[in-house]
């Protein structure tokens, strides 16, 4: 398969990236970045591309593709209803337009978020939003999509998250996670069992396209893998 992945720098999408380079059946790896950052490796290709609204120029390195892992999201904290809106439903709509005309077959994996609003009417803005981007996905002519809404996110490998104070919060739960797994088996996932559950759906799909956390555990369940990249 050929994979195309947003957000590859973040802290979901660095999980994502590497159970994508470990796996022998992902020939390539596409990252859409605003600037080269990622380690080099033979099955990645970095596409540096500024503007997330407008995919014109880049068309022709969105092709042939398989699969798309959105990974790309920003905090509501401190943001309007229109700003979040913009920064997450219109820029995710943009980039998935462009693709479905591209590449109509192929899977689009949206990493949503635990407590998500599909009926775009509760009181919580953040949901309203994240829900009315979900329901958008669903209707664009893909093969398949999926909405991921993991919850508590625990980063593996020595992935780090690029937003200050989420890094802040993993830093201080980091001795806590193998306690807080067991007393919440359900409800906290790693960032690698978060990326095979990313490919498991783009290879064999999945019974719903909503998947909750517990959802997501179950399918990035597969064996440790041998070597690190």
């Amino acid at each position: 398969m050929k994979v195309l992945i947003f957000g590859a720098t973040g802290m979901v999408g660095q999980g994502v990236l590497r159970e994508c380079l470990l796996d022998p059946g992902i020939s390539q790896v596409v990252a859409l970045v605003r600037e080269p950052s990622l380690p080099a490796h033979s099955k990645l290709r970095e596409v540096v591309h500024t503007d997330f609204f407008d995919y014109r120029v880049v068309e022709p390195e969105l092709t042939g593709l398989d699969a798309c892992f959105f990974c790309l999201g920003v905090s509501a904290a401190g943001l309007s209803e229109a700003e979040y809106r913009r920064l997450t439903h219109d820029l995710t709509l943009a980039a998935a337009e462009t693709l479905a005309r591209l590449n109509p077959a192929m899977t689009f994996v949206y990493v949503s978020g635990a407590g998500t609003d599909s009926t775009e009417q509760g009181r919580t803005m953040w949901a309203r939003v994240k829900g009315r981007t979900e329901n958008a996905l669903r209707r664009l002519p893909f093969q398949a999509v999926y909405l991921f809404r993991p919850g508590l996110i625990q980063p593996l490998h020595g992935i780090r998250s690029r937003t200050g104070w989420y890094q802040a919060i993993y830093t201080v739960l980091g001795p806590c996670f193998p306690l807080l797994r067991r007393l919440f088996p359900k409800a906290i996932l790693t960032t690698e069992e978060l990326g095979r559950a990313m490919l498991c759906v783009a290879r064999d799909g999945a019974p719903t396209a909503i998947l909750e956390a517990a959802d997501l555990i179950a399918l990035g369940a597969s064996p440790a893998r041998a070597a690190a990249p």
